[in-house]
This record gives C-alpha cells, structure tokens and sequence, in this order.
C-alpha cells in the first residue's frame, strides 16, 4: 500500500460520516478524495452504534438533512449491492402526562409545518400496533411512520464501496500524526506511512476528533460518554416489523434485532469516560458491562414491556459515544484554521444523521460556505469557553442526562454558571435578576418583584415570569429602561483599507460620514443572510462593529474570511474591552442629558449616528440604535468604568422611575416592532428581499459585495416567499415558534418566532408565507389566516407593517 502525495480534499475517519462525506465529495463534486482510518472501517463508535434513524428537529434544515439519510439508504444498496439492513419500521414516542402530551401535540405541529406526518396515538391505538407494551399509564404516543433502523455498520460500508465507485481513495491502518501547517492553513497531512500534501482537510474522526484537531491548534468540544444498551434474546409474539419506540418518560429506547430487542437508555447521572486523550488504540473495544449503572433503565424497561423480565439478555454493549455541550453536532469549517472541516460529535445522532451530514458537509468543503441554514450545527456556535474540557465535560453531561427529559420554553442549563459575568452582575442580583447564559455570559432575563422567588418555573402553558416581564416591557414604553447588553460581541476594523473590505462584505452602505452608523446584512453567495449587525465609522478608517452574543466566533469568523486578501485591515475583538448599557425609553434624553455636557438633542445627535461622549469621567461611544422601539442609546463603556456608569444613569434617572430590565422583556418589545432575529426569523436560507429587508441593500450603487449577484438576478422578479407578522387575540394561546400557517385553509409556512406583545396585549408570531406562483401583497391581503398551535387551528390576523409605531416616530423622536 503507498499513499499518494497529494490530494484534493483528505478526509480522517472511516466511520459512518467520514465514510458519508468521502462519499458525496466523490459522487457528486468528482473531487480528488483520500480516506484514511486509523484502524478498521467502522472501528470508532459506528460499529457499535444502536442503529435508530429519526428524523424530526426542531429546525427545518437539521429536519432536511435527517430526512436525506432516510432517502439515501433506501436506495444505497441498489447503487452498491451492499445491504444496509434499512427497514422503514416507524417510531413512536410515548407520553405518560399532560406535558408530554403538550410537547408532542407542538412537535407533531412542527412536523406538518416541515411536511411530515406525524399522527398522534390513543393507547388502544399503540396496545394494537405493539401488543407486548404495558399501555396502562399512557396519555398517548406520537406515531411517525417514516421514521426506521438501519445496520450502522453496514450503511457505513456501503458508502465506503459507493465513494470507491466514484473514485475516491480509502487507506486503513493509517494513523494521523500531525499537519504541516503554513499561515494558519494546513498544507500537509501527516502520517505513520507518509504525508499527503492537499488543499483542505476534513476532520471525521468521531471520539478521536478532538486530538486530531488540536494538532492543528482547532478546538473540537466534545466528550466521549459511555452509553449501554442490551441486546436480548428471540421475544415470543414480538414482530419482525414492530415500530422502534421512544419512551421517553422512562428515559429508555427500544427496536427490534433478530427476533429479540435492542434497549438502551439516558439516564440523568451519565459516566464520562475521559477528558484526556482517546487512546489510539481503541479499535472494536467496550468497556466492561455495567449492569448496576444499567439497572435504572431495566427496571423502567420491565415496567413498559413485562416480557423483558424473563427473556435472556445476549449481550450488553457499553460503549463509548461522542456528546457535545448542547446536544447538537458539529459541522463546518473551523475558525482557527481555514480549510479544516469538522463533522463530529454526533450524540448518539450518527446513524440517523450520516447520509446527510456527509452531504452538506461535502457541500461546504467544495463552496467554502455551507449549503442552507446550519447554526445550529455549525463549529463557529463555540467559543474559547469551550477549549475548558472540565466545563465541556460537566455542561456535556447535563445536555446527556436531558436528551429525553421535556424541552419546555425558554430552559436554561444550569453547569458550569456562573462563568463569565459582566461587572453590574452584583448589582443586578440585588435587583433580584433572574439569570440565563449565553455562550458562558450571566445575562438577566427578567427581574423578580418582592415577595416573589427569583428563579424560573417551567410550564408548558405561561410561565412564572409573564407577569414580572410585562411590567418591564411596559416601563420601557412608558418610560425608561436600562438593559446589560456587556455580552454583545465587539470588534474594531481599522486600516487603510478598512472601508474597501467592509464596502465588499456588507449588504448595506458603510461608506458614510464619521459618526455615522448603519445596520447591515453580511449575506452568502446565495444573497442568503449570515450576519445583522450594525457598523458605526468612528474615523475615517476606524469601524467599531457589534453583533448578538451568541455569534461572536461565527461574524468575527465570516467577516476575516471575507477581508480581501494583501488589504490593509486588521479586525479585532474586543468584546471584554467594552461592558454595553443599552438606555431605551420615552425618557431616555433626559437621563442621558442629566449625566453628560455632551449635546444629545434631536439636531445636534439624530437617530443613526454614534458619538464619543464623557460620563462620570469616562469615556463613552454613544450610539442611537433601538431593538426595542422607542428612543434610545446603546453605551459602550470600558468595561471597569461600567459599574460608575450605571450608577449614574440609576441616579440621574430615579426622577423617571428608572429601573434595570431583562432580555425576555427585550424580546417581547422586539417583536412588537417588528426586528428581525438573526438565527431564527432571519437566516442563511433568506434573502433581504424576502425577509423586508431589501431598503437596508445597496442594489442601487454601483459597488459589488458579496450575494449581490443573486439578489440581482430575483430583483424585480414575483418573491415566492414573504416575511409577515401575525396577531393571535386568544391569551390563553402560547406561541413559540414552529407553529404551521393556514392561508384559506391551506399551508402556507410555519413561524420562525413568537411570543407575547404586551402593549398590543396579544399573542405575536412572524414567518414566512410561501406560494411558488408568487407572494403579492394582494396575495397575503386577500387570504384568511389561522395558525396551528398545538394540533389546534385558530383565527390569526396578518401584518406588513410593524404593529408598533410603524412610522417610526418614536425612536427618531
């Protein structure tokens, strides 16, 4: 065996995705791949996976690329005479109270609204379609007969022999060592047998991808956990077809295996394996049977299927899988390195994800940016938060120990907190802050009134906080609110050059006076939209940009990839340099004016632009933005001075009954206002034109950017999907997205966002509505409009504009 010495694109793993991605990469782009596994094909965590394939996520593209693996191992075998042992057996999920049952009726709602049929089940229906089930504690079950197991293993050879088909090259035995690495690019790969000079490399190696990563200064945050199940033995009266199930109130699963049945289960108390280096040699090993860890899921099991008590059990596989901090897994290119990709830490989602993962991700290496809307997976979600493997570690486990617990609204995780905290952290608490995270960062959501307690009770109806968060709400309107925005993400573009790359990277014209600010997309080649952010010019070649906390590693990433090469622009972070205090209300002037010798007037500081203003002897960029609506100021402040600077505004404001405010309250005000959300109204599948946006693109200049070349070619041309607002009068309702749109009847789209508008004092939604003959606005005024919330139907009334102050008086005020 001699390995060639270069490649187009080197893949590492021979595992279901490494298998996968070499796969599409040769089928369907003919790129020049080499596949190398350190051991055997399959040898990793695929050999000894359980083999279920579902399909339904909450987001529409995870949703798409799920349902892609079903297609795909369909028809593999036909391709390359190698069985994949795929049996389209359906899956139902059980439910044993009104939660449950809620969470189903909203998951069977988001199903249709992805065009999926998910049905849902009395317990006569599932004791007919699984006799062998104790029925007696059910509400029902969730039915989704698309839904199957399949043979990982094999699946994962048949794509081997499909990618040597179509040319590419598989080594086994071949152990990565290291990379030659040249300007934060890999050039070489290096192995025990040889280096393999290529253009981009595609990291695949399941458990192990976190060391291979690193040798190439990426980090992967993920952690192996040892997950068991049991294999029994032949069940009389058990189908060969019998549907897989789901239970997850007792926390365990089941598919049928030769007459007998696979179960396994999640159990609240998981068992990391290890934090340190995956040993190489790990080639088709377990670890020793557990059965006192496993008792919790066989008495469950027992308890739903009583046969269990007396059958034998074959085998028990304990072995271990690779999970994430927030149960997604890992796609995309990384942001230390240019042309390493990553398809990993699949959370015992593997099999199901496989075929399309592998699709995507081929996609991606070959475009340099990822084929429609994958955030959720994507690699740039991390931050350096996530190079702590103790944090990973702990925040890991609690992701493992809720995969089957009910995903009510708006649950925050609770390890590894407080992490990162922003310098009013004290001070809020002793307003009786009512804290979540984002990306490490201790942000209040809402505030709660004396002689309530301060923290979160989940529902699935209204929660504790709706109450607390409308008076907030209702303060900013009225009259002046103070928000800890320290967690957005910050960066400086400076340089000679500095206006000709953002000129290129963003939708909307940055080339405006200093002092001015502008909002703007950043889009894909598609016109597709990857970043909202606004861009203030503080010199002639100073920007100071900010975008959402979340997206920090994500826009920092996009925006140097998209810095043309030789130019003269040196972006930097500088997120913890600057704590944020956002002033937002009818009286915000009068606060602001109490504590600075700056002009704030209407004339002398207008809506739009930024300035550097002095507060309590510091220096403050000052920048007249809103996200709520009403007049306002976002205040960066260096990040030791912000204490004294919200001291003084508190200060200043008590005359205007100041009070701090929460980001539920900021979302509920948001979409009043009609502001998109990056992520969920607004993502890589859309365009500015369909999203409203179009008045914020510079198609009338004659300057390129990137995606102006799509949105050129719809310019003009009937949208064939449209952003819209609805209105629900009912209070009882709860909307929170997904929800499926009936135009006169008919499905039309689904929400992408929804919530509570307080002012209007009813229940808001926003997403799009499709009709592939065109969306005029006679097409969305003519229609009757309901949404499914729920399984049920219910009257809802349409918007095009915003349903607070749609002139936008109030923030130009």
């Amino acid at each position: 065996m001699t390995l060639p010495s270069h490649a187009g694109i080197v893949v590492i793993g021979g595992g279901i995705i490494g298998c996968s991605t070499a796969y599409h990469l040769a089928r369907d782009h003919k790129a020049d791949v080499v596949l190398l596994e350190q051991g055997k094909l399959t040898s990793g965590s695929t050999w000894h996976a359980a083999g279920l394939v579902g399909q339904l996520r909450s987001s529409a593209s995870i949703t798409r690329v799920l349902k892609y693996s079903v297609e795909l191992y369909k028809g593999l075998e036909a391709e390359t005479g190698l069985a994949t042992g795929w049996k389209m057996t359906g899956c139902l999920r059980l439910a044993t109270n009104a939660d449950r049952w809620t969470e189903f009726k909203r998951l069977a709602t988001t199903a249709k609204s992805f065009g999926m049929d998910m049905q849902l089940l009395s317990p006569a229906e599932v004791k007919r379609m699984w006799p062998l089930m104790e029925t007696g504690d059910l509400v029902g079950a969730s039915w989704l007969p698309t839904d199957g197991q399949a043979s990982p293993s094999d699946i994962a050879q048949s794509l081997a022999k499909g990618a040597r088909m179509h040319g590419a090259k598989l080594f086994e035995e071949v152990r990565v060592t290291g990379f030659e690495m040249k300007d934060g690019r890999i050039t070489a790969v290096k192995t025990e047998k040889g280096d393999i000079a290529c253009d981009k490399v595609v990291n695949c190696a399941g458990q192990w991808a976190r060391q291979v990563g690193a040798m190439a200064g990426i980090n992967v945050p993920l952690q192996p956990v040892k997950h068991q199940y049991i294999i029994t033995e032949k069940i009389d009266g058990l189908a060969t077809d019998a549907p897989t199930i789901r239970d997850p109130d007792r926390r365990t699963y089941f598919k049928e295996e030769v007459g007998g049945l696979v179960m396994g289960g999640y159990e609240p108390n998981p068992q990391a394996w290890t934090t340190g280096d995956v040993p190489n040699d790990w080639e088709f090993r377990l670890f020793d049977d557990d059965y006192d860890h496993f008792e919790q899921h066989m008495t469950q099991a027992i308890a739903r299927v009583p046969a269990l008590e007396t059958v034998g059990v074959k085998q028990m596989i304990n072995g271990p899988e690779s999970f994430t901090p927030d149960g997604n897994f890992i796609l995309g290119v990384a942001p230390e390195c240019a042309n390493m990709f990553v398809g990993a830490g699949f959370n015992a989602f593997g099999i199901a994800s496989g075929g399309g993962a592998g699709w995507v991700l081929a996609q991606w290496v070959v475009d340099g940016e990822a084929p429609l809307d994958l955030w959720v997976v994507d690699i740039r979600r991390f931050s350096s938060l996530h190079r702590d493997r103790d944090w990973v570690r702990d925040r890991t486990l609690e992701a493992y120990g809720k995969h089957y617990t009910i995903g009510f609204p708006h649950e925050e995780y609770l390890s590894g907190r407080p992490r990162i905290v922003s310098p009013l952290y004290e001070r809020l608490k002793r307003h009786r802050a009512v804290f979540g995270s984002k990306l490490g960062w201790e942000r209040p959501n809402w505030f709660a009134p004396d002689g309530t307690a301060a923290e979160d009770a989940y529902s699935m109806g209204r929660q504790n906080w709706f109450g607390p968060v409308g008076d907030e709400h209702r303060h900013v309107r009225e009259t002046v609110g103070i928000f800890d925005q320290s967690s957005f993400a910050k960066y400086e573009l400076t340089g000679a050059d500095a206006l000709k790359a953002l000129d290129w990277i963003c939708a909307n014209d940055i080339n405006k006076p200093v002092g001015r600010l502008t909002y703007t997309q950043l889009l894909n080649t598609r016109g597709g939209i990857e970043a909202d952010l606004t861009v203030s010019r503080l010199g002639e070649d100073r920007f100071y940009i900010v975008t959402g906390t979340g997206f920090r590693t994500h826009d920092l990433s996009w925006i140097g990839d998209h810095i043309g090469a030789g130019l003269d622009a040196r972006l930097k972070d500088v997120t913890e340099e600057y704590g944020t205090l956002s002033l937002m209300g009818p009286r915000a002037r009068d606060v602001l004016a109490a504590v600075t010798d700056a002009d704030v007037s209407n004339t002398a500081f207008p809506f739009g632009h930024a300035r550097e203003i002095a507060i309590a002897g510091h220096g403050v960029k000052a920048l007249r933005v809103t996200y709520v609506g009403e007049l306002g100021w976002e205040l960066h402040v260096p990040i030791a001075a912000t204490g004294e600077v919200f001291d003084a505004l508190m200060a200043a404001g008590k005359a205007h009954d100041i009070r701090p405010v929460g980001y539920r309250a900021l979302e509920s005000l948001r979409l009043e206002k009609g502001y998109r959300a990056w992520g969920s109204d607004i993502t890589p599948n859309d365009t500015p034109l369909e999203a409203g946006l179009g008045w914020a693109v510079k198609l009338r200049k004659n300057t390129d950017f990137v995606g102006r070349r799509a949105l050129e070619k719809v310019a003009g041309k009937p949208l064939t999907k449209r952003f819209a607002g609805f209105t629900v009068g009912d209070p009882e309702i709860v909307l929170v997205g997904r929800e499926t749109i009936l135009r006169s009847g008919e499905p039309v789209g689904y929400l992408t966002s929804g919530g509570y508008g307080y002012t209007l004092e009813k229940n808001i939604g926003y997403g799009y509505v499709r009709n592939a003959d065109g969306v005029s606005d006679d097409f969305l005024a003519s229609g009757d409009y309901e949404l499914v919330v729920a399984m049920e139907r219910t009257p809802a009334k349409i918007h095009l504009e915003p349903m607070h102050d749609p002139a936008g008086a109030k923030i130009k005020a």
